[in-house]
This record gives structure tokens, sequence and C-alpha cells, in this order.
């Protein structure tokens, strides 16, 4: 049975062990430790006190020996380094009254390679006094620590991955969601859509239900926490406004199936500011049943949407006076001729003198006139009309709904401000050419386009007429 005993056997002599532990009591000695830290070189003596005596055929494999003869005739290899070091565990428990002892230590093969053991000791019976024969067995677990380390690097290395990633990560628990949508199913609810568009709490409340397990470092940046117990408190802050119209779309995603989802969201910082957010929602694989874990990933697409809002605007815009573009214009028109409504009245804006002053003063003075003109007429804009800038001094209103009389108020506020702005800029004075016209039906624009801009004409020539009336008049 010893011989062939799966695990390795050694039957080994403590007697001069517990000799050396008698005559250390008769000397005084209550304190194995700090005698052995006053005395380092006791616990190699200790060592030195243990005989082995025989080991079966498993020890031999284990340790890579040939015979029991060439293992026992190189002990030095096999207990060396890390094993010292373990000693102490080991002669501890016997110091204290015990008859064995249970430690886990380093041994070595003959052949150099490091074996982490499971050592088992205890003195057999009838030898309790002499601790003449101890049976001490030893398991070979180098592997299952070796697993158990790679395991564990394993999970540092996706806790990392986790930690670090450069994306904000939660790890969230919709559990609690799925019981309520499984429970809206056995009761016989078909159109969800329908169903939370006559009970919004529906959605407020499977929002309360969702749980954060955890989140990463880039979440805490991204949300301006100082840490996971802030966020996970403020919630509300940042998933509030239209976050809620967001979330029932992505149930009514989650009804019909569909368990991994994309889209874009909003969110907020603890600050209170707005975070344009690409979500993506995934049920990991394992979980689909229960949806008890849920991966989320958020990435910052603040500074793109602002920039295609801005590129967007610049579409729709004049850059100099802030107006709509030509563009936008042609497509107002377009729609106001198919759509209305009516009457429709249309203002053609002509700046006055622009050329003498970009001759004479250079394009930056020019520029300044074309700036003001926008902001008189974007003063005077209402909030049907569209005012744009249609060429290099031209400008066009539409005002749907106005009639004649309406269009010559909006044109009399516009001479009103005008001249406010005259008095606040030193400088160049700003003039306009305005021409006016009303059309009552779609077949009517294109006429009512060349009345207005015949009338901006015909005001333009006023202008430089009694300019050249006005300089004799000075000379």
């Amino acid at each position: 049975m010893f011989d062939l005993a799966p695990v390795s056997l050694w039957l080994e002599d403590f007697s001069a062990l517990k000799q050396l532990f008698d005559n250390w009591r008769s000397q005084g000695v209550t304190d194995l430790q700090a005698h052995v830290q006053a005395h380092p070189g006791s616990l190699a003596e200790c060592a030195a006190c243990l005989l082995v005596l025989q080991v079966n055929q498993r020890s031999l494999e284990i340790f890579g020996a040939r015979s029991q003869d060439e293992l026992l005739a190189n002990l030095d290899k096999v207990f060396r380094g890390d094993m010292l070091g373990k000693l102490m565990e080991q002669l501890l428990p016997m110091w204290e009254g015990a008859l064995g002892f249970s430690v886990q230590t380093v041994n070595y093969s003959l052949d150099g390679r490091r074996l982490d053991v499971k050592v088992h000791a205890r003195v057999l019976q009838g030898h309790e006094n002499s601790w003449a024969r101890v049976m001490v067995s030893l398991e070979d677990i180098t592997q299952e620590l070796e697993r158990a380390r790679l395991l564990k690097a394993s999970e540092q290395h996706a806790r990392d991955l986790f930690d670090y990633s450069p994306v904000s990560l939660w790890v969230e628990d919709f559990s609690a969601v799925k019981l309520l949508l499984d429970e809206l199913r056995q009761r016989g609810i078909e159109d969800f859509r329908t169903f939370i568009n006559v009970h919004p709490e529906f959605v407020s409340r499977c929002m309360q239900e969702i749980r954060v397990i955890d989140v990463n470092k880039q979440t805490l940046s991204m949300f301006g926490a100082q840490s996971k117990s802030e966020l996970l408190a403020r919630l509300g802050d940042v998933f509030q406004g239209e976050m809620r119209d967001s979330f029932a779309e992505q149930l009514i995603e989650l009804w019909q199936g569909k368990t991994t989802l994309m889209r874009e969201v909003v969110n907020y910082r603890l600050s209170g500011d707005l975070i344009n957010i690409h979500m993506q929602f995934a049920v990991l694989p394992d979980h689909l049943a229960n949806w008890d874990l849920v991966l989320v990933s958020l990435v910052d697409i603040t500074a793109r949407k602002k920039a295609e809002a801005y590129l967007e605007y610049l579409g729709k815009h004049d850059s100099l006076t802030q107006l709509r573009n030509r563009a936008f214009y042609m497509d107002e028109l377009n729609r106001l001729s198919r759509k209305g409504p009516w009457p429709l009245s249309v203002l053609v804006i002509d700046l006055n003198g622009l050329k003498r002053v970009n001759d004479e003063a250079g394009h930056i003075a020019g520029d300044a006139l074309l700036r003001r003109a926008g902001e008189v007429l974007s003063k005077v804009n209402s909030p049907n009309a569209c005012v744009a800038r249609t060429g290099g001094d031209e400008f066009a209103m539409l005002l749907p709904g106005a009639d004649e009389r309406g269009a010559q108020a909006i044109v009399e506020r516009i001479l009103s401000i005008l001249e406010l702005n005259n008095q606040f800029y030193s400088g160049h004075k700003l003039s306009m050419a305005i021409g006016a016209a009303t059309c009552h039906a779609g077949d009517q624009l294109e006429v009512t386009l060349h009345r207005a801009d015949r009338a901006m004409y015909e005001a333009k020539n006023r202008y430089y007429h009694e300019s050249q009336i006005e300089r004799r008049l000075q000379s």
C-alpha cells in the first residue's frame, strides 16, 4: 500500500528534532520564532534533524529519481531555496504540541524543476513520545497552481482591457427588465409600441430596474465622476431628458428579439453638460435566457455631432452675414410655390454704394457693410420668414402669409432698424434698395419675383439720382 499509493509518501524520523526542541526548552526557549530570528543558523539545524527512512514509487516519479538511494543521496537538491522559508510553518505546530502539520511549500526535482507541493505530516501511532516515525505525504500541485496563475493572469488581463478601454464600458443586469417584458407577453400584449404610448410609466419603471454592475475608468472620465460610487449614486443626472424616448425605442427592439443594438443617444455629464453618444448594447451569449449580463459601450461623439451641425449650418447659411444662403433660399422658394401658405410676399434687397466702398476703402470695409446688412435683416426676420443672401450684395426675404400691408410693415421696420444701425456705426453709411411684391397663388410666384426685382431697381435708381442731386447741391 505504501509503495503503490497514488501520492508521494515519505517515512521519516523526527526524533532528533524532538530532542533538539527539548534541549532548547531546557535552555529556557519559549518562543520558537524569536529564537530562530535571533539565531539564523538554527533553522538549518532543524532541517538537518529530519531523517528520511523510506519513499514510495510515486515519490521517485515526481522527483525524477531512478531509485530511492539516488533520491536520498540528493536530498540537498530537493529541499533548498524557497523550502527553508516555509520550514518554520512546519516546525511551529509541532513546537506548540501538535503531532503533525499541513503546509504548502516548494521542493525541486533532481533535474531542477520547481515543484509546488502540499505537505501533510503525522506522527504515527505509538511514536508520539519520540517522533521516531512520521508519515509525510506530498501532493504535486504545480500544474494546479500554474492553471490558477494563468487563470488569474487571464482575469487580470480581461480586467485591464475593461478598465483601460478607451471607450466607456458598462456591465449591466437587465434581468428585471426581461421579467417585465415577459409578464406583458403573458398578459397578451402584442402591440408593444402602442402599450408604452398609453403607459409611459412602464418605460420609466424599466429604466429604474436596470442594475449597473460595473463601469470602467473611461466612464468616470467621460461623465466627470470622481468614483464609481458617485456615478452610480447620480445615474438620474446622467440619464435624463430625451434619454427616455431613446430608451423606449431600445425597449421596442428588445421586445422584437434584438439583443444586439446600436444607436445614437444623449446623456449628460454630472456637471450638466450634454454628451452625444454612440451606444452599442449586447446581451452576452451565455446570458440570453435571462439578460443578467449586458455589455454597453459608449463612445463620445459630441465633437463629431458639433462638426456635422456646423457643416450643416454652412450648407444652409452665408458665413459672412450669418443669414441663409442662396441654396437654402431656392429650396424654400420651391417649397412655398407648391404648398404656400398664401398670400406670399417677397422682398428683394440690394445694397447701395457697395462697389464704391470696395473700390475706395477695400473689401474689408465692404465686408463690414455686408455684415451690418445681415444684422439689420436678422433683427426684422419673423419666425416664418426666410431671409437670405442671394448674391454678392443681394438679399431676399420670403414672407409666407403676409399680404401687401404686411410686406410694407416689414419694409418700414427694415428702414427704421437701418437708421439705428447707421447711428451706432461710424464710417460708411449702410443703405438698401428694397423692392416688394405679393402673390396669392403658386403660378404667380415667378411674376411676383420679377415685380419685386423691378421695384428694387427703381428704388436703387432713385437713390443714385438723389445722391447726384445732393452732390451737385453741395458743390
